[in-house]
């Protein structure tokens, strides 16, 4: 057996198989692995709408607040107001502004106490921020988020200068907005009218949302990184897994294809223990079936041609002769001989086609319960009917009715019958006698045929099953037989799932014992007879 050449630098590797994108499995793998992680990604979604809630609950709570605010100076005195501002402005970090009712300014907490946030310009930041600000944008955009409008600071802070302010003090209700400072964090402010035609303003830098987000996004996108790079890797495996194994029998299966079946040997897996293991011994085992089957029609082949010279040079021959041959008694012997000569190919090219088409006869027959104790009865009758040549004397111990029954083709069956019994014939004795025995044995038939002529050697007993192969009795005329016979009926046996075999006779006496060994088709039940 050759070693395995399938490997990618072999002799043969231009037969490789290309597997194209297509084609392959290996980006199917892939793809399926991605997709799931997409759905994954899908989390920036939900980040997105996280944010949004984030934010609306901080523009309601900043209303809310400024709201009791309000009411707080309402009923606080007037020279305890501004330090109630301060306050406010200390515990929320708020820059609150009041106006009056003609809209001017009158207070400004970060007038009156040290600023609680100041906003920063992106250029005065670290790269680290610019990183951080360009993920915001790339992933507002795949989201598709709006963007809010940018806070500045109005040129002459009136009370018209603030959208929120405007709105509050139309409706009577809280209002509350949010835009982007400078370095893209949020701008939460809220607005409320007050009872004497003014009006409050709180803007914050709500910094801590944009960490908080940022903080998910990161916490978030570290589990995308590690479930697509364990995704890849597995998905890698698995084709690796997968596909490797099956471009390895592809590769091979290409070469079987293109003729090289001798060289090649299938590999066979043996550590994979699933479908691609059981599919790659499975290729193993047609491939050397296959070889097997190549040898034979080869050997077949061979010996076809060999048996055929030999008649058709002797014809040649005789024909040749016969111009050259004046005498009538010469001619005459001469064209026995061509005669004997055509009936040999006959008989040769009858049971060649008989042996070339037996296994694919078999494999497409429909098989039926036969009785082989009344079969073999009525052929050994129709036999003796005809006249047995030398007075050789046929003995048949016919079993019990609906015993000796297997399934099988009855023609088929036949052929094997009459094969072996023309074969102890041929080699029994003039008057001599042939035994036909047919029983039932540990669910099998049993069919034993015995002569009396002189039994075939221990080292000749596997060969006579060979196609061509024959052992000729002492005498006999060369060409008589075609060898195949015992070939033939070793076929059809198997067919059938059963053996055929060849001993001594049982009594000890000179002579040869061919059992035929076939499944029973019913129940060994005395008196029922069930398929």
């Amino acid at each position: 057996m050759a070693p395995d050449t399938d490997s990618p630098r072999s002799e043969d590797a231009p037969l490789a198989v290309r597997w194209s994108g297509r084609l392959s499995l290996t980006p199917r793998i892939l793809a399926v692995n991605v997709f799931a992680l997409a759905l994954l990604a899908g989390g920036f979604f939900y980040l997105d709408s996280y944010r949004t809630r984030i934010v609306d609950d901080r523009l309601e709570q900043s209303a809310r607040e400024l709201k009791l605010l309000a009411i707080g100076l309402e009923n606080a005195p007037a020279d305890r107001q501004n330090a109630l501002i301060a306050a406010y402005s200390r515990q929320t970090g708020d820059r609150v502004r009041r106006y009056a009712a003609n809209g001017d300014r009158i207070a400004d907490s970060f007038l009156m106490d040290a600023p609680r946030y100041r906003l920063r310009l992106p250029s005065e930041e670290e790269w680290q921020r610019h990183v951080a600000r360009f993920l915001d944008k790339a992933v507002d955009r795949i989201v598709s988020a709006d963007r809010p409008p940018d806070f500045e600071e109005p040129v002459v802070d009136k009370a018209d200068a603030w959208p929120e302010l405007i709105l509050a003090r139309k409706t009577l209700r809280p209002q509350a907005m949010n835009r982007y400072a400078p370095d893209r964090t949020f701008m939460i402010s809220a607005a409320v009218a007050t009872r004497d035609g003014g009006s409050l303003l709180a803007t914050e830098n709500a910094r801590d949302i944009t960490r908080t987000v940022r903080a998910e996004r990161l916490r978030l996108g570290m589990v995308l990184a590690v479930a697509v790079l364990a995704s890849v890797l597995l998905s890698l495996f698995l084709a690796r897994t997968i596909v490797q194994p099956l471009q390895r029998l592809a590769r091979a299966a290409v070469r079987v294809r293109l003729g090289r079946a001798r060289s090649v040997t299938v590999p066979r897996l043996p550590e994979r223990r699933d479908e691609i293991g059981m599919l790659a011994r499975a290729l193993s085992d047609m491939s050397h079936a296959l070889r097997q089957r190549i040898d034979a029609t080869d050997a077949f082949a061979a010996d076809v041609s060999h048996e055929l010279k030999n008649p058709i040079a002797s014809l040649r021959s005789a024909l040749d002769a016969l111009d050259r041959v004046e005498r009538p008694d010469l001619r005459t012997q001469l064209m026995a001989i061509a005669q004997d000569d055509v009936r040999r190919l006959d008989r040769l090219v009858t049971d060649i086609a008989e042996a070339s088409r037996v296994d694919a006869e078999l494999s497409r027959t429909h098989f039926e319960p036969i009785d082989l104790g009344l079969l073999i009865e009525k052929m050994v009758i129709a036999r003796e009917a005809r006249g047995v040549p030398r007075s050789v004397r046929l003995a048949f111990a016919r079993p019990r009715k609906d015993v000796a029954v297997v399934l099988g083709e009855e023609g088929r069956l036949i052929r094997v019958l009459d094969n072996l019994i023309d074969n102890a014939i041929s080699f029994s004795p003039d008057g001599g006698l042939v035994q036909i025995i047919a029983t039932v044995a540990d669910d099998e038939v049993l069919v034993s045929v015995e002569d009396e002529g002189p039994g075939v050697p221990l080292s000749e007993r596997e060969h006579i099953f060979r196609r061509f192969h024959s052992v000729r009795p002492e005498g006999e005329t060369f060409g008589k037989h075609s060898g195949l016979g015992l070939a033939i009926a070793r076929s059809i046996v198997e067919g059938h799932q059963g053996k055929i075999a060849i001993g001594d006779r049982e009594d000890e006496q000179n002579g040869a014992r061919f059992v035929v060994r076939l499944p029973m088709a019913v129940a060994r039940d005395p008196g029922i007879v069930s398929e």
